[in-house]
């Protein structure tokens, strides 16, 4: 009678190794995928340094594009610029059954659809608000976001950008006092003032501080060109759109039809060409060609969503990149686990009242 010869301990160091991975990548890519706050654009909503959760089962798990890649990596192997993925094997878009649909204002982290240099699946996440779904017809009004000719949702901690005229140089401890980190405030070359990114009841106490002369919103006049507004005409926004006077807009969405007359091909061929898996659209004055033959009416192939950052006027967002289309979503933000303050020192750092805090 044979007896089972027993591991040895590297063995099973690499079975263990090895059930981790493939656990970690399974859990990650049907269920829960970590995702830092890098940038002060959904401040202060989320801050910087935040440490969240994002679920893959709201929307429904998306199938990887992509499935030739070394695990738990996205764009490089760690530490170096060594692609982690080959291109050789790329699947259609399939999205598995989910329990909801986007609905206007989740907050959603999703592939930044400008970044051709990567597969779809594989481009840089952002997070964002989706204030605007397939259907709504989006303005801004002199920084007033408009959804279907009504008021939008108004995040509680939504931030703009100030003006403040103080009476005496400001320095971190007091604009610590009112909740402002080092890198919400700007001193102006001047020494006047200071450009302040912050939520109106923080502005309504600053109001009220002796040191503060006046405070005044950066608000962009309506007519005022800005670069890069999407979309655009050369580097310049269409019809004289900008962040705060932009619009109106029309969300596409699966199945619904627009007509190509001049103004339209201008808002949506961009998006259709990128987008909608076209081997050639060109305009040619003002008309939209695919395939080389004229197209009157277009019927979008699938949803696209308008992203914007809380901090209105610190966010690179779909005022100056377009739409997000479906198959660029990875999930919902669902809640934070750690928020770390960068300008703090040991424990200091722990922002403990954010732990396991929900996203709204």
């Amino acid at each position: 009678m044979s007896t089972k010869k027993k591991k040895s301990a590297v063995r099973e160091w690499i079975d263990a190794l090895v059930f981790a991975v493939v656990a970690a990548s399974l859990i990650r890519w049907l269920l829960l995928e970590p995702f830092t706050i890098p940038t002060a654009s959904m401040e202060k909503s989320l801050l910087v340094g935040d440490f969240l959760f994002v679920s893959k089962m709201h929307y429904g798990t998306r199938v990887p594009k992509t499935i030739l890649q070394v695990p738990l990596t996205h764009q490089k192997i760690w530490g170096t610029d060594i692609p982690s993925y080959s291109e050789a094997i790329q699947l259609p878009y399939l999205r598995l059954p989910g329990f909801s649909d986007i609905e206007r204002n989740d907050v959603v982290v999703f592939n930044y659809p400008v970044e051709f240099q990567y597969p779809n699946d594989l481009k840089t996440n952002y997070i964002k608000r989706a204030v605007a779904i397939p259907g709504d017809v989006l303005e801004i009004r002199d920084g007033v976001l408009m959804i279907n000719n009504e008021p939008g949702l108004i995040p509680e901690e939504m931030q703009y950008s100030y003006d403040l005229i103080s009476n005496r140089p400001l320095n971190n401890d007091f604009f610590k006092d009112y909740g402002i980190d080092q890198g919400s405030y700007v001193p102006f070359s001047n020494g006047a003032g200071y450009l302040v990114w912050a939520t109106d009841q923080v502005i309504e106490q600053l109001k009220s501080s002796p040191v503060v002369v006046s405070i005044t919103k950066r608000v962009m006049p309506k007519g005022d060109s800005e670069k890069n507004i999407f979309p655009a005409v050369g580097e310049y926004g269409w019809n004289n759109w900008n962040r705060d006077n932009y619009g109106p807009l029309m969300i596409p969405g699966e199945g619904m039809s627009v007509e190509m007359n001049e103004e339209n091909v201008i808002k949506y061929s961009f998006t259709i060409e990128k987008y909608e898996g076209h081997d050639q659209v060109e305009v040619r004055e003002g008309a939209l060609f695919i395939d080389g033959q004229q197209v009157d009416h277009y019927t979008f192939k699938q949803n696209y969503y308008f992203m914007m950052g809380d901090n209105r006027h610190d966010s690179l967002d779909s005022r100056y990149w377009g739409f997000v289309p479906e198959d660029h979503v990875v999930g919902k933000a669902w809640f934070l686990w750690l928020s770390l303050d960068k300008y703090e020192t040991m424990f200091n750092k722990i922002r403990w009242n954010r732990f396991f805090k929900g996203i709204e």
